[in-house]
């Protein structure tokens, strides 16, 4: 099979996910690792066979076909355009930008563009089971979704005040995910949030657990549940309700056994965090990246899809400041 040559543009969290996998993946040939930070960027580099470069060296080789953009959250609009007009396929973090009106802006530039927004959760085989359920017409007409995203623990303090918020940063997964689930455009939102985990969260002004409330206009509604602490594992569930049933997604433990004994039952942890949850989601995704860049597939999550869920994000955010339900038209 041909290998498209691919660049990762970042090497911290998420590049520490996605490098090895395109490094892995049939179809990619990792080549390039760019950034700032010259000891992350030669330890990808050495864990995945790459060469260190600049993003300018990277752009202006004409082998290179693609770029991974998992750079700092306000360098992806930047670094996903730069790659986009240099011609190469793009697979991007989410959020697109922390800025809907920059967002909104660009939006134009990628137009046609070979990209694909890293809304990971729709390339989940339980959750992609329980989408085609849906619309297979398993629960009849569906009318709501419980959608729950619960973090193990709450992420360091330094890492709130460049991560856009509860909203942009966490939920935006959920919010993509309801668009997803429902099939139709929430038109009315409605949340409300409280600092509960960690005092210092709050300090830095953003807010640690929440409940959103989304409405479409034919009525269908999802409620999504938030925290930044569980006491238990990471927590990733959704329900489905229809007029003649339901369908549900749980949560993935380490194994399926079950003991019992006179103290009760017993059962493997859940996953403990995202990469692990994950995994096959993020493998699917660049899976699929990889289709993009060869031209055999379209991209499942486009630039439209994160503009849709920082719409959604920032409805959230003036709901909790203005204590009220927000129609997506008066946000616009």
């Amino acid at each position: 099979m041909q290998r498209i040559e691919v660049a990762l543009i970042g090497a911290g969290r998420m590049g520490q996910v996605h490098g090895p996998n395109a490094a892995r993946m049939p179809g990619l040939r990792l080549r390039y690792v760019v950034d700032p930070r010259p000891e992350a960027a030669s330890a990808m580099a050495e864990q995945t066979g790459a060469e260190v470069a600049s993003l300018e060296q990277a752009l202006a080789d004409p082998a290179l076909g693609g770029v991974l953009v998992c750079s700092s959250t306000d360098q992806h609009l930047a670094n996903a355009l730069q790659a986009v007009e240099a011609g190469k396929a793009v697979f991007c973090e989410k959020p697109i930008d922390l800025d809907l009106g920059k967002a909104l802006a660009a939006q134009p530039r990628f137009v046609g563009a070979r990209f694909v927004l890293g809304f990971n959760r729709r390339y989940d085989p339980h959750f992609m089971a329980l989408k085609q359920r849906i619309d297979a017409g398993a629960v009849g007409a569906l009318e709501s979704v419980h959608i729950v995203n619960h973090d193990p623990a709450a992420p360091s303090p330094h890492f709130i005040p460049t991560s856009g918020g509860l909203f942009k940063d966490f939920t935006i997964h959920d919010l993509d995910m309801a668009r997803w689930m429902l099939g139709e455009e929430p038109v009315e939102v409605f949340a409300t949030a409280s600092c509960l985990v960690d005092p210092e969260i709050g300090r830095l002004g953003d807010v640690d657990t929440a409940r959103t409330v989304l409405r479409t206009a034919s009525g269908k509604l999802c409620v999504i549940s938030n925290t930044r602490r569980s006491g238990y594992g990471y927590d990733q569930r959704v329900e489905a309700y229809g007029s003649s049933g339901m369908a549900v997604a749980g949560n993935v433990s380490r194994d399926t056994v079950h003991s019992l004994d006179e103290a009760g039952a017993m059962a493997a942890p859940i996953a403990y965090a995202f990469p692990q949850r994950y995994a096959e989601s993020y493998r699917a995704q660049i899976a699929h990246f990889a289709e993009v860049a060869h031209g055999r597939a379209q991209p499942r999550t486009h630039y439209a899809d994160g503009i849709a869920a920082l719409e959604l994000a920032e409805a959230c955010q003036r709901s909790v400041r203005e204590g009220r339900a927000i129609r997506l038209q008066e946000n616009a």
